[in-house]
């Protein structure tokens, strides 16, 4: 029930009391009873209208606030309206995608810098597989003139922006789609603008600087879409960023693209924080909200006006070959008191080889490397009681009666421990007769040099992004 109501019921609910002082020895038999029935009957009329718009308000009717919305939450419009049964089956739903999510992290850590042919480094607007893989947190926002309503997930790995677009052969039926004719300030770019130059994918013919800009991306494989890089006003709550560019999704095939779009919120130049100039300051933090927070949503805040100024942070390391993604420097991990025995190669931050640790909003559970995640998953057997089981990417499952003897999981970086609470490591089964460790080792391929940090370890933590004094800060925070 919202905040508001609950105070003017609690006022009403007391009024019987109060008016009591009003009674004194000159009101006797019929008035007296006659007064208290006006009273209580007044008292009824008011509690019954404010009931009536406490259960009438909708927490999802805003849409100019900048709220994080889980994508199985009450306000997402892309699953249905109810309570997830089971956060573990929910987690693991979607978890099941983090392989793919995690090598295609991968790879990109792992391939050369491409070039441009104007020898400009490319950064991917609608970056492959990606797009299977980030459907965990969406934010409302409007592009156009007037704004038309959108849902777009944030992605803190990715430079993209794309919506799907009216028209669209192959989308799916329930996306919320942009209609660009409805819009006064939509322009589609052509080949000659430098944003062309940052695409891959492109189609643009050497003679003709003045054919529309359009790309093709596949994903999944067997899967592609088609898209024209567009210019239109985006609206977040109240800010307005003029021509911001994105990809406006003409064409589908091999599958459904996710009905929502994409923001990218990475480092790169076509993200929120370059496209955006001096509005941000270079500067955002979000809470993400529990997966079970059904009826609630974390919030997102722009530029440096309103961050907390007691946090602690760490260093934002530079990596120039995939300048998009947020590395920190992860030093080790404690179980409980324990120093997990870790070599510092594995942990290591190496721009060349794409090497070391990174934020993202994307991936569902952290991840580490083979050897890191085997280190850390005996050392937490070492003080749990067994016996131990298997639930999807869940190794280390054990008896929840257990649960009041599992040791608290640091992790250290350079300058600030963060102590996960239990709810950020721990996952439970519907039952509650197992709790799970939840974290899990990345895919073992010859790309696997990156450990991830997941966004069920960051819920209900503000976590902050600085790019300009190049720093990320995290503070214990309810997002719910």
């Amino acid at each position: 029930m919202h905040a508001k109501n609950d105070t003017f019921i609690t006022h009403f609910l007391q009024l019987p009391i109060n008016f009591s002082i009003i009674l004194d020895t000159h009101f006797t038999g019929l008035w007296l009873s006659k007064i208290i029935s006006m009273e209580l009957a007044i008292v009824a009329i008011l509690l019954s209208s404010l009931l009536s718009t406490a259960l009438a308000f909708d927490p999802c009717a805003d849409s100019s606030d900048l709220s994080v919305i889980p994508i199985y939450g009450k306000c997402s419009p892309f699953n249905p309206p109810k309570p997830a049964s089971s956060l573990l089956n929910t987690v693991m739903k979607m978890a099941s995608k983090d392989p793919e999510r995690v090598s295609y992290l991968s790879s990109l850590v792992a391939a050369p810098p491409q070039a441009t042919r104007k020898g400009a480094s490319v950064v991917p607007i609608a970056p492959g597989k990606q797009v299977l893989n980030i459907g965990n947190y969406v934010l409302r926002a409007k592009i156009g003139n007037p704004g038309q309503l959108l849902f777009m997930v944030l992605d803190t790995s990715s430079d993209a922006a794309w919506v799907p677009c009216s028209g669209c052969t192959g989308c799916a039926a329930s996306s919320a789609v942009f209609t660009p004719k409805a819009s006064s300030t939509y322009s589609s770019l052509d080949c000659s603008v430098p944003e062309c130059t940052k695409v891959s994918g492109v189609s643009c013919p050497a003679t003709d600087a003045a054919t529309s800009c359009s790309f093709n991306q596949s994903y999944g494989g067997d899967s592609s879409f088609s898209a024209i890089l567009s210019h239109d006003t985006l609206w977040l709550a109240n800010d307005a960023i003029p021509n911001y560019a994105f990809g406006c999704i003409n064409s589908v095939s091999g599958g459904s693209v996710p009905p929502q779009g994409l923001l990218g919120m990475g480092q790169g130049s076509m993200s929120l924080l370059s496209q955006s100039g001096s509005l941000y300051s270079g500067v955002f933090s979000y809470c993400l909200p529990s997966f079970k927070s059904y009826y609630f949503s974390g919030s997102l805040k722009l530029g440096p006006l309103g961050q907390p100024k007691n946090i602690r942070t760490t260093p934002l390391l530079k990596n120039p070959h995939r300048p998009s993604l947020y590395y920190v420097n992860l030093t080790g991990v404690s179980i409980g008191k324990v120093q997990v025995p870790i070599a510092q190669e594995p942990l290591a931050f190496d721009p060349n080889t794409g090497a070391g640790t990174i934020i993202d909003s994307g991936t569902v559970i952290t991840r580490f490397v083979q050897p890191v995640y085997n280190a850390i998953r005996d050392e937490f057997r070492k003080q749990v009681k067994g016996p131990f089981s298997s639930l999807g990417a869940f190794d280390t499952c054990f008896l929840a009666t257990n649960e009041d003897i599992a040791p608290p999981v640091v992790l250290h970086f350079t300058g600030m421990d963060l102590v996960l609470p239990m709810e950020n490591s721990l996952i439970h089964s519907s039952s509650g007769s197992l709790a799970c460790l939840a974290m899990a080792a990345a895919p073992n391929n010859v790309n696997s040099v990156l450990n991830i940090i997941a966004n069920f370890q960051q819920q209900n933590l503000r976590i902050l992004f600085d790019t300009v004094n190049y720093r990320l800060g995290i503070a214990r925070e309810l997002c719910n």
